[in-house]
């Protein structure tokens, strides 16, 4: 497959899993309602071939599903996504192999390393066509508008790439971008994201902020500049590690900046420090409008494309999104890293429903008594991402942290508010959480749903209800004689009870 947006599209397509849409359909509020639906049912990926007004096709819905997400970081199934976890988190905290077969396979991450370097390209494709100064348009391209309370268009899956103006050092990051006249656009980020904290640093020194958006790239991209891990590792490099192999990068025509060269749009531009515009409201991964906030004014004085460009959109809402989906992905990603710092944790589950990020619920190995408190507090600080999440249930070995069922029995037979509920106030909190009495300040809650031991408790615990095993041999041995072998015990829809796994 190439490396690029338009092989992934020639995937799913072989794959029975994208849609061309011919009839003319409206950027504005009509792609978002049609792809919204696809996506509530798992659906698959459109590319609306005839928008109105436009001159390029939009493609949308590509990474809706854990599976399309897994073919574009060429795996085969989410359980492979645990190895690319282990693999990173060897290189977070490298230790010395102890054994022969430890040193082979940390020799085997160096390898990939090496292999993941990024490489130059002199003749990108995403400068087939080259507009500068007055011929920048950004209205030609088909930016949508998903809400009806949305302020305007916006950019979604941009690559948004900056660079520390005394290190050099590159920043990705994906962020929204509103268009505000043809040739300008607000960028809105948090203030700790990379591009916020060089544009800062630009202002200090006095200088413009460089910065290049870069549409229509490899999925594959997109998932590393969203992985927001602490390794000392470029988000290119990330991507080669995803993929097997080095990022193709090219210069920018007018910017001291590198972008995929492969992409389908580039947009080069600057930001003047101190110089913004109100940008929002718009609807926002929590289920509601945003509100509106100054935000860094972006001027754009050069437009480079492929022919026969394809522009690359999603947007926000309450799960399910795109967003949701990528989340469950990078969720297996994290679970080695995770094991690796807080030592007890069996494995951790960030429920789509919650955001995939607002409620975690992680087992433990519990073998002393106050572990799950400690097991929760060392959940917070654990990764960056993490410092937004509001409640952490803390379960048992045994309880399949996946099944909504067991954990509500977990929560319901095990805690007793008083003691096994915690609250941290006042601590940093996510600005577009209307929960919070104070912006960007809130409460945690932790909730220790595991069996108590002394001195937790003062009394015996019960012994947990089991099956005879023999009887459960023997049931399972004669199951089609009882005419129940069209039920598959292991495959019970959910739905059935009441529940949405």
């Amino acid at each position: 497959m190439a490396r690029d947006l338009r092989g992934f599209i020639k995937l799913l397509e072989d794959r029975g899993q994208l849609r061309r849409i011919s009839a003319s359909v409206s950027a504005d509020l009509e792609i978002a309602e049609i792809a919204n639906r696809m996506l509530q049912v798992g659906g698959p990926a459109l590319l609306f071939e005839n928008v109105q007004g436009a001159e390029f096709p939009v493609a949308i819905n590509l990474m809706g599903t854990v599976e399309r997400i897994c073919w574009a970081m060429n795996l085969n199934k989410p359980e492979e996504l645990e190895d690319l976890g282990k693999k990173l988190a060897l290189l977070q905290q490298p230790k010395p192999p102890k054994k022969l077969s430890q040193a082979i396979d940390f020799g085997k991450v160096l390898f990939d390393v090496l292999k993941a370097k990024p490489n130059r390209n002199f003749f990108p494709a995403c400068q087939q066509v080259i507009l500068e100064e007055d011929e920048v348009d950004l209205k030609k391209i088909p930016m949508i508008r998903p809400y009806p309370g949305d302020a305007g268009q916006i950019i979604t899956l941009g690559l948004v790439i900056t660079k520390d103006c005394e290190t050099g050092t590159p920043n990705v990051g994906v962020y929204r971008l509103q268009l505000q006249s043809h040739n300008t656009m607000t960028v809105h980020w948090l203030s700790v994201r990379g591009g916020a904290r060089h544009l800062r640093k630009a202002a200090q020194m006095g200088k413009k902020l460089e910065i290049a958006i870069a549409l229509g790239v490899d999925p594959l991209i997109i998932m590393a500049a969203a992985t927001p891990i602490p390794v000392d590792l470029s988000e290119w490099l990330f991507a080669g590690l995803y993929g097997g192999s080095g990022v193709q990068l090219a210069k920018c025509k007018t910017l001291d900046l590198e972008v995929p060269a492969d992409s389908e749009i580039v947009l080069e531009g600057t930001i003047t420090p101190g110089e913004v515009l109100p940008d929002g409201p718009f609807g926002d991964h929590m289920g509601y409008y945003g509100g509106v906030e100054d935000s860094p004014l972006i001027h754009f004085h050069c437009m480079t494309h492929r022919r026969d460009p394809i522009y690359l959109t999603t947007f926000s809402g309450r799960p399910p999104k795109e967003e949701a989906m990528m989340a469950i992905a990078l969720n297996r990603i994290y679970t080695p890293i995770l094991r690796q710092q807080v030592s007890e944790i069996r494995d951790f589950f960030l429920p789509m429903e919650a955001l995939s990020y607002k409620a975690a619920i992680i087992s433990i190995d519990k073998s002393y008594p106050g572990q799950a408190r400690r097991a929760a507090l060392a959940f917070w600080s654990a990764l960056p991402q993490f410092t937004y999440t509001k409640f952490v249930i803390v379960v048992d070995k045994e309880i399949n942290i996946r099944d909504p069922r067991q954990v509500v029995w977990a929560i319901s037979s095990k805690v007793d508010p008083v003691r096994d509920v915690f609250i941290l106030p006042e601590t940093p909190f996510d600005s577009l959480d209307f929960a919070s009495e104070k912006v960007g300040l809130g409460g945690r809650m932790g909730i220790d749903a595991t069996t108590k031991m002394y001195p937790e408790t003062d009394h015996e615990w019960g012994e947990p209800l089991e099956s005879d095993p023999a009887m459960a041999v023997k049931v399972s041995q004669r199951w089609s004689e009882y005419g129940l072998i069209d039920i598959n015990l292991q495959e019970v829809d959910a739905n059935k009870f009441g529940y949405e796994m």
